[in-house]
């Protein structure tokens, strides 16, 4: 083979190449599908989406039955009361599957044969977020609005239900849906940054739940113009209301869902970063 390649009589078209020609690298879009087939093929994935839907739903449907003494008092808010098992909900469980969507590979050592299949960190860790965000944002949009249906459906005898075109109900569904998509990639981010599951959880619970609860312990103006910074009860409020929460001191519902997606932008980013840098 050597002496046919060498020979400079041979024509080049049928010269025989030792190592086949390079194929085009691989890219973003064959990355996506695989991390979407490795989401898929886990089982523990199928079963807290099932919770999360399960529970949604479960909520939706307890919550409008307990509200329904008080559904024609003017504070009243339909929509809230359905979509509140949605909100708590993604940050209880969907961020279970954010942050092992990238800590489990590190726990089970996975993540070499992934940078082996995809030596490219960037492209990885970007084909790893949109896989995330697109699978959470499907079951999160089924879940949002089959539990405002829910909802209403027990509300309607009381005739004080909404109807999905009422005023900023679709604007609350939708919202509530892309709330969880960001909770599941800030604890993506996290997850990357501590590359722990139970470390990372660990640490989105504290800033859910426990820096909001230190924070009413400052005094009431600070409480207030720190609060509309935080995630927690109040951020919720805003984004799945339809009526005024009396919360003058935060941001109105997409305020506080930008704030909490510049969490989810900013943990997303320094998980890229250490991603890039550290050994696997």
């Amino acid at each position: 083979m050597a002496n046919l390649m060498a020979q400079p009589g041979v024509p080049a078209a049928k010269r025989v190449r030792a190592v086949p020609p390079a194929k085009r690298r691989p890219g973003l879009r064959g990355t996506v599908r695989s991390e979407l087939t490795k989401i898929r093929s886990v089982r523990s994935t199928w079963i807290t989406l099932a919770v999360f839907l399960a529970g949604g739903l479960g909520i939706a449907i307890a919550a409008a039955a307990a509200n329904r003494p008080y559904a024609h008092e003017a504070s009243f808010d339909p929509v809230a009361v359905s979509l509140a098992g949605t909100d708590y909900l993604g940050e209880l469980v969907i961020v279970v599957i954010g942050a092992m969507a990238i800590s489990s590979e590190y726990g089970t050592r996975m993540i070499g044969t992934s940078l082996a299949a995809m030596p490219r960190r960037g492209v990885l860790y970007a084909a790893k977020a949109i896989a995330v965000a697109c699978v959470i944002l499907a079951v999160a949009l089924v879940t949002s609005f089959a539990s405002f249906f829910a909802g209403q459906a027990v509300l309607a005898s009381t005739h004080a239900g909404a109807s999905i075109a009422s005023p900023g109900a679709l604007r609350s569904v939708l919202l509530t849906a892309l709330f969880v998509t960001c909770c599941a990639l800030l604890a993506f981010g996290v997850g990357a940054v501590i590359r722990y599951t139970a470390g990372a959880v660990s640490g989105l619970f504290a800033l859910v739940f426990v820096v909001p609860l230190v924070s009413g312990l400052l005094p009431e103006s600070a409480q207030n113009a720190v609060a509309r910074w935080l995630p927690g009860n109040s951020m919720l409020a805003q984004i799945s209301s339809t009526k005024p929460t009396g919360l003058h001191f935060v941001f109105g519902p997409y305020g506080e869902l930008a704030v909490y997606a510049g969490y989810a932008a900013i943990t997303v980013a320094a998980g890229a970063l250490l991603f890039r840098r550290r050994d696997a």
